[in-house]
């Protein structure tokens, strides 16, 4: 009930005094990491089998990072900025998966300059539907703590997200990329 209120009651107080409500004066949101995708981690193909060349019918699994979006807001301790992650993908169940799950590891990962300050990998678990071969999904929110500075703020780090890649399926992502 207070939230329906705080707007009458903000806007009254604007016109007595012009002040008290939002933020402080010159306070300003945060400046956040940069996200971004390394589009050589952002595909993740799984055969059965091995081979250097593969058929279709031998596909288990194949996933695509299509979003990774982040935000922060200052928090309570002045030295940490909490930041959450969200990403997005979509994937698709091939003729040689047993079942109807699956784990896909996916990382997310801190840097600084060019230098990765902090790693974690998770698997994001799928199910598969019946009848349903493709789906797109989002993961919870991964809550970060950015330690922050006068001189180290927010925008100082990046956010880089992916599939945790075995060097195999690296290799064969940079030569499907041309790189």
């Amino acid at each position: 009930m207070s939230v329906g209120l705080r707007p009458v009651a903000c806007l009254g107080l604007l016109l007595l005094s012009l002040s008290g409500c939002g933020p402080e004066r010159n306070a300003f949101a945060p400046l956040c990491p940069n996200v971004r995708l390394i589009p050589a981690l952002a595909d993740l193909t799984r055969h059965a089998g091995a081979g250097p060349t593969f058929d279709v019918t031998d596909l288990i699994v194949q996933a695509r990072v299509i979003g990774v979006h982040g935000s922060c807001e200052a928090g309570d301790d002045k030295n940490i900025l909490p930041a959450k992650v969200q990403i997005s993908i979509a994937v698709q169940r091939g003729p040689s998966m047993r079942g109807r799950e699956a784990d896909l590891p996916v990382f997310l990962a801190v840097t600084e300059g060019e230098t990765v300050r902090d790693k974690q990998v998770f698997p994001v678990h799928v199910v598969f539907p019946p009848n349903v071969d493709r789906l797109t999904m989002s993961s919870p929110d991964i809550d970060m703590g950015l330690p922050v500075t006068p001189s180290v703020t927010g925008a100082s780090y990046g956010i880089i997200a992916g599939f945790q890649l075995t060097p195999d399926e690296l290799a064969a992502n940079r030569h499907a990329d041309g790189s």
